[in-house]
């Protein structure tokens, strides 16, 4: 066989992504939304209701959060501290936020991250060696298949949240430890970040009369939006104690850069020494530190940005499903209207969406989800308002209609033919 060059598979096919580029690039994917995040932002020059950020606390342009970032920004630039936490970056502050961070989710200690995907990433290779097993979800999301990929031992996927494969995975893993000498390492989300729906935290604990294994829960979705404090799913779930090692990133209900895990203490300072990510990699600056204190005391002492969030998540579903709309199966703020067409059709009826109705929402298709499922994603924040709802809902009634008409099939049969769909 014939050695060839690198790049040929690349110069060859593009991915299943990747070979949209032309028709997509700018509009579908890599959008510029600009002016200051809130439900309105500009879209080329156009005005849109926003359903694309995370922001669910609406904190990301809170005057208060704003006021902090710009004082923290002014004190210590965007610099200090530098290196690694164990080398040179480690300061009184960052230990002061990990331990509020540690009380508001019920676990005795809690460790900075620098970046939430690498965390997840560091944090599973850091938990397993090679006599090990991994059980986790086949929707997992893509940090956590990035750090079992590292994994040197067994893995197993269960299907999404099926307790009865996770129970036949578990006892095929414990058979494994038994023969290798590891134990299990069982990892789910809090929350389904394109579904919604939330994982089977208090299913799966349960297991654990019957099963040997840690819990690892990646609660990206959860923090701030769930459970009575906003302390995630596992308050939600009345679970919490039962979940080994919890992680929540600030990128969502934060509106921030960062994240942290929490367990017991003896795992965190094992962590501390082990997380590759972390002790070969900056610290978290400290004007993100700073900031991240300010927004944490928010989440804990203003219950109204919560209640406001749940009161738009609660009119957006409740207005979307009146009209019979299929929402899945989403038990969380996540919001996915499931309709049916091609790709090219899902191009077409975004373009309406935003040129002609002025509402942005992101586009989910295959592969992500299955061919001929086109996927809209809406998150709902706590800075939306009834109008922005009412706009949205009007929209959405006038796409299904041009959908099931067969409007944008038309619209988009020129797109369908050059790419061979």
């Amino acid at each position: 066989m014939l050695m060839k060059d690198l790049f040929d598979k690349i110069y060859k096919d593009k991915g299943p992504l990747g070979k949209w580029a032309e028709q997509a690039e700018g509009y579908f994917v890599f959008p510029k939304l600009e002016g200051e995040i809130s439900n309105r932002m500009k879209f080329q020059g156009k005005e849109v209701v926003t359903w694309s950020v995370n922001d669910y606390l609406g904190l990301a342009n809170h005057p208060e959060v704003r006021k902090v970032d710009a004082e923290a920004g002014a004190k210590y630039g965007s610099a200090y501290p530098m290196g690694a936490r164990m080398m040179s970056g480690h300061t009184d502050l960052h230990e002061k936020l990990q331990k509020e961070l540690a009380a508001f989710v019920h676990k005795e200690a809690a460790y900075l991250l620098n970046f939430g995907y690498q965390g997840m990433v560091s944090t599973i290779d850091a938990l397993v060696s090679k006599e090990d097993v991994i059980v986790y979800d086949v929707d997992a999301h893509a940090c956590i298949i990035d750090g079992v990929r590292l994994h040197l031992g067994q893995r197993f996927t269960y299907k999404h949240n099926d307790m009865e494969s996770i129970e036949k995975n578990l006892m095929r893993a414990e058979k494994v430890a038994a023969k290798t000498g590891g134990g299990i390492l069982l990892i789910s989300e809090g929350v389904f970040g394109m579904r919604g729906e939330q994982g089977k935290l208090k299913e799966i604990v349960a297991l654990k009369k019957k099963y040997n294994f840690r819990f690892f829960v990646d609660d990206a979705h959860g923090f701030g939006t769930l459970g009575k404090t906003g302390a995630g799913a596992g308050e939600e779930q009345g679970v919490q104690d039962e979940i080994d090692v919890y992680f929540a990133t600030f990128a969502k209900s934060m509106a921030s850069t960062g994240a942290f895990i929490a367990a017991d203490e003896e795992i965190i300072n094992y962590l501390k020494y082990n997380l590759r990510s972390q002790m070969f990699a900056k610290s978290l600056q400290m004007q993100l530190v700073e900031g991240a204190l300010k927004r944490l005391d928010m989440i804990r002492t203003m219950p109204e940005l919560k209640n406001k969030l749940w009161e738009n998540v609660n009119a957006l579903q409740g207005g979307l499903r009146e009209r019979g709309f299929d929402l899945g199966t989403t038990q969380s703020c996540v919001t996915p209207v499931y309709l049916k067409g091609s790709i090219p059709e899902a191009m077409a009826l975004v373009k309406d969406l935003r040129e002609n109705h002025g509402i942005f929402c992101s586009i989910v298709v295959y592969p992500v989800i299955p061919k001929g499922l086109i996927l809209l994603r809406l998150i709902p924040t706590a800075s939306h308002t009834m109008e922005d709802i009412n706009e949205t809902l009007d929209a959405f009634s006038a796409i299904r209609e041009r959908l099931e008409n067969g409007t944008y099939k038309r619209l988009s049969a020129h797109v369908a033919a050059a790419m061979g769909e």
